[in-house]
């Protein structure tokens, strides 16, 4: 299940609000062709696009969040347990992955109280893996379930226009500016032998990676007006150098090859990304759509935009084989999953 906040806005609009806060930046026209060149039509938002024009604190923003993540997980939670045709006193575990803003008590603590579900549930929030964190917290949603805990809920929520400094005239917040927006998925991970619906995607493995001496490639700055995007380095440059190998490392862990994976479902950190992931993989031209789809419709949700490509994946005729989700973030690091869709 996915979802987005109330509030919206297109490209144009947030282009023309971001040249009315940074004059200075939008001169550059070079910088101003950022909002064209991401590719993205429409966004949503946390709060009225005019909301982030007026500088705002860390607490103003994470106060926000706290609000806006709490009503969107609880959505989405309840429809993705309904959709598993469970009681919410079933689930054995919650997993809530977010890097945008912070609580505690910690969001699945929240989720188990409004809902109902078992109170004796293990309880794993995880935060900070940015954009790898929609692979990553799968990943360890299908482990969970490996471990015994039969019914796991999954939950990731990102709210990045919360992100955006009013203040702050660096390049990094201004890409920032261009590419992100809000957003939250949820779904229920299950033993094979757990009585519901037939399986959509079954998940058979997964692959880390921390890059070393990679930490300033992207992450949070902690400033008083909130977190301040880091952007220090070409990610596609960085994914031509490495993916290739990487993504041949992951798949022969579990005695695969690249061409028994019939689907990739990769994180669209942005055009560029999804380009590089084609180049060096060797996927034929149109691969990525999907991916670049969800791009063009909701933005750069962070962790969440995989999940997103994922349902809209799952939604389209599918051959039963292999597939590979992939996503990059802080660290800077790589997260694989490998699954199968049955047939």
């Amino acid at each position: 299940m996915t979802g987005t906040p109330p509030y919206s806005a297109s490209q144009t609009a947030v282009s023309e609000a971001a040249t009315r806060l940074f004059p200075r930046l939008a001169a550059r026209r070079q910088l101003l062709d950022v909002f064209t060149n991401a590719q993205i039509e429409r966004r949503a938002l946390s709060r009225p696009l005019e909301w982030y024009t007026a500088p705002h604190s860390f607490g103003e923003k994470n106060a926000v969040f706290v609000e806006e993540a709490r009503a969107l997980t609880l959505r989405l939670a309840r429809e993705a347990i309904e959709a598993a045709q469970l009681r919410p006193s079933e689930i054995n575990a919650v997993i809530v992955v977010n890097t945008t803003g912070i609580s505690a008590p910690s969001l699945d603590a929240y989720l188990i109280e409004t809902l109902g579900l078992n109170r004796h549930a293990a309880r794993l929030p995880l935060w900070g893996l940015g954009c790898a964190g929609g692979v990553g917290g799968l990943a360890r949603a299908a482990d969970l379930v490996r471990a015994g805990y039969r019914r796991v809920l999954y939950v990731a929520v990102e709210l990045c226009s919360l992100t955006l400094v009013a203040g702050d005239e660096s390049k990094s917040n201004f890409v920032g500016a261009a590419l992100f927006a809000d957003g939250g998925a949820a779904l229920v991970v299950t033993a094979p032998d757990v009585p519901g619906p037939a399986p959509l995607l079954e998940l058979c493995g997964a692959y880390s990676t921390l890059i070393e001496d990679s930490e300033e490639i992207m992450g949070w700055d902690v400033v008083d007006d909130g977190l301040k995007v880091r952007f220090s380095r070409d990610i596609p440059t960085l994914v031509r150098s490495m993916m290739r190998g990487n993504v041949a490392e992951a798949l022969a862990q579990y005695g695969w090859d690249a061409g028994e994976v019939g689907t990739y479902v990769v994180h669209p950190g942005g055009v560029k990304v999804l380009a590089a992931y084609e180049e060096s993989l060797d996927l034929p031209a149109g691969s990525l759509d999907t991916s670049r789809q969800v791009l063009r419709e909701y933005g750069n949700m962070s962790s969440v935009t995989v999940l997103f490509v994922l349902q809209e994946t799952l939604r389209r005729e599918l051959r039963p084989g292999k597939v590979l989700l992939s996503a990059m973030g802080p660290g800077f690091s790589a997260e694989h999953l490998l699954g199968r869709f049955p047939g």
